[in-house]
C-alpha cells in the first residue's frame, strides 16, 4: 500500500497527463496533470470508458480516433508503443493540441491487461495562446474569450500590411463567423452562448500555426492572420480550423451543444488597407453562408 501511494504521488507530480485503462478501455487512473490539461477531475472520469465524450481525440483532419485509429486500442492489441499528435476535447469544449504516447500494461504472465497513455501540451502549437496571455495587461485582450481584441487585430494587421507592401511579403487573412449563433443564445441563454464563444475562440487559437494570430473581431466574428502562405496554404489552415470547430462541443445539463462556422479568406494585395483586405475576406465569408454554412471560400489570386 505504501509503494502504491508512492507511485501515485510520483505520477501526480509529473508535468504530463497520465491515465490508465483496463482491457475494456475503462479508465482506472487519472493523474493531476491530466485533470489540468483536460479540465476533467478524476472523480468525473474514473470508471468510465475513455471514449465517453471525455477526451475524444481527433487528428487535424477531424478523424475521431476513438472510432477509427485509436493508438491506445492498437497498443492493447499488439503490445507496441505508439506516438501521435492529436487534439483532445477539453471539458469546456475547445480543442487542445497534445502529443500522446501509448504503452501496454502487462500482467505477471506477460499478457496485455490494459494500457497507459501519457499526454502533454504540444507547445509548438500552443505558443499563440502563451503570447496572448502576456498581452492581457495591455488592454489588447478580449475579456470573454482571452483572444486578442479588435484593437490587437488592427495593430497586427497594420504591421503585416506594411511588410507586405514594403517587402513584397503577402499574407493570408481569414474571417470566421459562427453559424446560427443567435439560435444558441435564444435556445440556451447568453451564459451558454458565452461558453460557446469561448470554446470556438480557444479552438481557433490552439488550432493555428505558431506564428498565426486569432483575434475576436466582434460579436461571434473572428479573424485569423496567417503570414507566409499562398492561396493553397491558406485553404489548408482554414479547413483544419473549420474541422476542429465542427468537432468541438460543450455540455449543459447533460445535453451536447455544438456549432459550426463559416470561413472566408483572402491573400493580401499591394496597396491593401485594413478595410480592403478585411472587406474581401468578409465578402468570402458571406459566400460561405450562402453556400450552406460550415464551409470556406477563398477568393481567387489576382
Amino acid at each position: 500500500m505504501m509503494q502504491e501511494t508512492f507511485f501515485r504521488n510520483l505520477l501526480d507530480s509529473l508535468y504530463e497527463g497520465v491515465y490508465t485503462v483496463n482491457h475494456e478501455r475503462v479508465l482506472t487512473y487519472w493523474n493531476k496533470e491530466a485533470e489540468r490539461l483536460s479540465g476533467y477531475s478524476a472523480e468525473e472520469v474514473l470508471g468510465r470508458s475513455c471514449s465517453e465524450n471525455i477526451l475524444r481525440h481527433v487528428d487535424e483532419n477531424g478523424v475521431e480516433l476513438c472510432v477509427k485509429g485509436c493508438p491506445l486500442e492498437a497498443t492493447m492489441k499488439d503490445g507496441l508503443q505508439r506516438e501521435a499528435e492529436v487534439f483532445l476535447h477539453h471539458k469546456e469544449g475547445y480543442r487542445v493540441p497534445v502529443r500522446v504516447r501509448s504503452v501496454p500494461l502487462l500482467d505477471e504472465s506477460g499478457e496485455i491487461m490494459g494500457a497507459v497513455e501519457i499526454f502533454s501540451n504540444n507547445t509548438t502549437k500552443a505558443q499563440a495562446m502563451e503570447i496572448i496571455e502576456k498581452l492581457r495587461s495591455e488592454a489588447l485582450i478580449d475579456p470573454l474569450t482571452g483572444l486578442g481584441n479588435r484593437r490587437f487585430a488592427d495593430q497586427n494587421l497594420e504591421k503585416l500590411l506594411q511588410s507586405a507592401n514594403d517587402r513584397d511579403a503577402p499574407f493570408g487573412l481569414l474571417f470566421v463567423d459562427i453559424d446560427h449563433f443567435k439560435q444558441v443564445n435564444d435556445t440556451w441563454g447568453h451564459c451558454v452562448g458565452d461558453r460557446v464563444l469561448t470554446m470556438v475562440a480557444k479552438t481557433l487559437a490552439y488550432g493555428v500555426r505558431p506564428l498565426d494570430v486569432a483575434c475576436r473581431w466582434g460579436g461571434e466574428e473572428f479573424i485569423v492572420l496567417v503570414p507566409g502562405v499562398d492561396r493553397q496554404g491558406l485553404i489548408a489552415v482554414a479547413e483544419r480550423l473549420r474541422i476542429l470547430v465542427e468537432n468541438s462541443w460543450i455540455e449543459d445539463e447533460g445535453k451536447k451543444i455544438a456549432v459550426t462556422a463559416s470561413f472566408g479568406g483572402t491573400i493580401s494585395l499591394q496597396g491593401d488597407t485594413n478595410e480592403t483586405i478585411v472587406g474581401r475576406a468578409d465578402a468570402m465569408m458571406y459566400l460561405s453562408k450562402e453556400c450552406g454554412r460550415n464551409c470556406l471560400r477563398i477568393d481567387e489570386e489576382q
